[in-house]
């Protein structure tokens, strides 16, 4: 039935075809590709999310410079954002403290379909040397995309499936560089051709090798070092000389971070007919990476006499994974003209993705997801201040585990969703409404296992144009979420995390209400946005350690309990001064969550919360060179959640310098940045892997970036 449905809605595109060659005038188009202002694109169909969203966008020289191989240490400069950053080839974005499947990690709208959301370890099979542009959303306006998107989403947009046909029937976009702390070579390019005046194809590629990461400092965290020169300690008693002083090395270890080398590389391509009708393109792309997974060093505690392990050391040799995802995508669009609706949007993605984790040469676990997402949107015309959109989405998901530490069986999960995005604006004010009714069934054939959870959430916003340029916002919203199936199902080890993970098979649906107020002002020469927000969960499901161990490994199993999450967001940015042909401006960035537990009057700290941060710059701006340094000061995490470690707060300092050199355009710019200059130790909280895992030390990066 799925695939006839499928096909019967693909043909149905085709019928379409025809409206969109009505007009045989290729639509109008700048000197190239590219459009003219920040215009966010994720709902066209809104004035930008201005009301249930807070939107930041990263394209450009912005993305050049702040570009790493994981999506989520590409980010971690924009605010209310961190990073898991379990290894330098898997991390992704944490928003406003919320990660895994809480934030959606998205392509043009559709979901990633990896497996990057399942465990810390796994990377997102996104490159983001082929990103044009990243919106990330936080708020109530996520709905849009999925109700378990509580903390945000994540949208990418590369050009694989093309909107525009270049105007010189040629495009060619390219990003090249180096970076020092992990020997970092990458490249990335696409190619757009006009084959014909509404029918243009599209090629790109990228490839990026590192090798291990050096950091700035000690590798291992204060209480890792303890119990390793407490072991060699014990050694000496013993008179195993060699032991301590091999124990005492590795506590004192500075500089390169064992096995955190990777290798990337990405092929794509696709094809599109455009012109005034509307627009069809699809589109096949290939994702392959291998990267180490760093090991946490065998440690054993004395426990009142008793020893016990925290550590341990599955199979031969350093664990690996290697990971391929082939896709394939569908974009159409068909303008209905003047009456109540204006378009017909259609996105649709397929993904056949695998994963192998490796001990040594001995394969351990295989992962493996088949899936496909399906969006179909209606969007109205402009009727005296009304309009807005509605639509059907439809996910499937085949995840498989097989080998002796798969902590997950095999499970099938569907969701079926009706949403709608209404936007009123009279005057000074604006009023926007959203809901979403979603059907989740997971099931696992091998246990007998199958739940239904059906789920309403909504969202009203509010905001009024105080005085010019400023505009005041609040909203309220209801979100409820289905349980995953790796919170429901999982119940083994998982060698690359290093943990026993348990589920529980009888959690509850999620629901938590959320209220934002913002203020945004925008002038000529100075812009601010400020943002409060608070959530208040029931049956807040979350992952924590338990004290025991299962398989020599600790053990982290999903609990649920009330919950409250709040805090805030801030960007302010000023122009200072005009020197010669420069300006200069400074700007600010600061954000902190506070994240508890309310268990039986005793409140909890939730586990890998980001402290307070606050980043600051300053900024020549001329009109061929620009210059910038920036200091990002980290507090201290002492809010930690029971067994875990606290972090440090640390302080960077980051300059770059950017260089046009062609006269009277932007198409070619030369980058040279240097990240961490001081060279200091630096942890995320939010990380897994925080303790024997730190940020990369002093960074010399030198990137190239041209669109012609």
């Amino acid at each position: 039935m799925r695939l006839l449905c499928s096909a019967g809605f693909t043909f149905a595109l085709f019928l379409a075809a025809p409206a969109f060659a009505q007009d045989s005038t290729a639509p109008s188009n700048d000197d190239d590709v590219h459009s003219g202002g920040p215009i966010v694109v994720t709902a066209p169909y809104v004035r930008s999310l201005d009301i249930l969203g807070n939107v930041s966008v990263l394209e450009g020289d912005e993305l050049a410079r702040d570009i790493r191989g994981q999506i989520g240490d590409t980010l971690t400069r924009q605010p209310g954002v961190s990073a898991t950053s379990f290894s330098p080839g898997a991390s992704r974005p944490v928003l406003r403290g919320f990660s895994g499947e809480r934030v959606k990690i998205l392509t043009d709208g559709i979901g990633s379909i990896d497996a990057s959301n399942t465990s810390a370890d796994h990377a997102v099979t996104i490159d983001p040397l082929t990103v044009e542009r990243i919106e990330i959303l936080r708020g109530p306006a996520v709905l849009l995309f999925g109700s378990q998107a509580i903390g945000g989403a994540v949208n990418m947009f590369d050009r694989r499936i093309p909107r525009k046909v270049p105007a010189d029937h040629v495009h060619v976009d390219a990003i090249g560089g180096y970076a020092t702390a992990a020997n970092d070579r990458n490249i990335g390019s696409s190619i757009d051709v006009a084959l014909s005046p509404q029918i243009v194809a599209h090629l790109d590629g990228s490839w990026r090798k590192t090798g291990d990461t050096r950091s700035g400092g000690f590798v291992y965290a204060p209480d890792i070092r303890g119990d390793l020169l407490h072991l060699a300690e014990h050694e000496v008693e013993e008179g195993h000389l060699d032991e301590a002083a091999e124990l005492t090395e590795q506590a004192g270890k500075r500089g390169k971070i064992d096995n955190t080398q990777s290798e990337t590389w990405t092929a794509g391509g696709g094809i599109s007919l455009i012109n005034d009708g509307g627009q069809l393109g699809i589109s096949v792309g290939y994702f392959d990476t291998n990267y180490g997974v760093p090991a946490r060093p065998n440690t054993a505690h004395d426990h009142g006499g008793e020893e016990e392990e925290g550590g341990h050391d599955h199979g031969e040799g350093p664990v690996t994974i290697g990971m391929k995802q082939w896709r394939a995508d569908l974009r159409g669009e068909v303008e209905l003209g003047d009456g109540f609706f204006d378009k017909l949007r259609v996105r649709a993605g397929f993904a056949d993705y695998k994963h192998t984790e490796f001990e040594g040469d001995e394969v351990g676990t295989i992962f493996t997801n088949q899936g496909v997402e399906g969006r179909l949107e209606l969007a109205q015309n402009d009727r005296g201040g009304w309009r807005g959109a509605s639509g059907v989405q439809y996910s499937h998901r085949d995840f498989n585990a097989v080998g002796a530490e798969a902590f997950v069986p095999r499970n099938l999960t569907d969701q079926f969703a009706l949403f709608t995005l209404q936007e009123y604006t009279m005057g000074p004010l604006g009023l926007e409404a959203a809901a979403r009714y979603e059907k989740t069934n997971v099931r696992a054939q091998t246990l007998g296992f199958e739940r239904n959870f059906d789920s309403f959430s909504g969202a009203l916003g509010a905001t009024y144009d105080i005085f010019e340029g400023a505009k005041f916002g609040v909203s309220i919203s209801r979100a409820v979420r289905a349980p995953s199936a790796e919170e429901l199902l999982s119940n083994g080890p998982h060698i690359a995390t290093q943990s026993f993970e348990v589920g529980d098979p009888n959690l509850k649906r999620e629901s938590n209400w959320g209220a934002e107020a913002s203020f945004k002002f925008k002038s000529d020469g100075f812009n601010l946005n400020l943002t409060g927000y608070s959530n208040w969960f029931d049956n807040f499901i979350y992952s924590a350690a338990t004290g025991a161990e299962e398989d020599e490994l600790p053990v982290f199993q999903y609990f649920q309990r009330d919950a409250r999450v709040y805090g805030f967001e801030a960007e302010a940015s000023a122009r200072l001064a005009q020197i010669g042909g420069f300006n200069i401006v400074g700007d600010v960035t600061a954000d902190m969550t506070r994240a508890k537990i309310k268990n039986a009057g005793l409140d909890r700290n939730i586990p890998r919360i980001p402290p307070l941060r606050v980043l600051g710059g300053l900024e020549a701006q001329g009109e061929r060179i620009d210059a910038r340094v920036e200091v990002e000061w980290t507090d201290d995490q002492t809010r930690v959640a029971q067994f875990e470690t606290p972090t440090d707060g640390f302080t960077l300092v980051n300059a770059s310098l950017s260089w046009r050199p062609l006269p009277d355009t932007k198409n070619l710019t030369l980058m040279l940045s240097a990240n961490n200059i001081f060279d200091v130790e630096a942890r995320r909280h939010a990380s897994f892997t925080k303790d024997y895992v730190p940020l990369a030390g002093r960074d010399f990066r030198l990137t190239a970036r041209a669109s012609f």
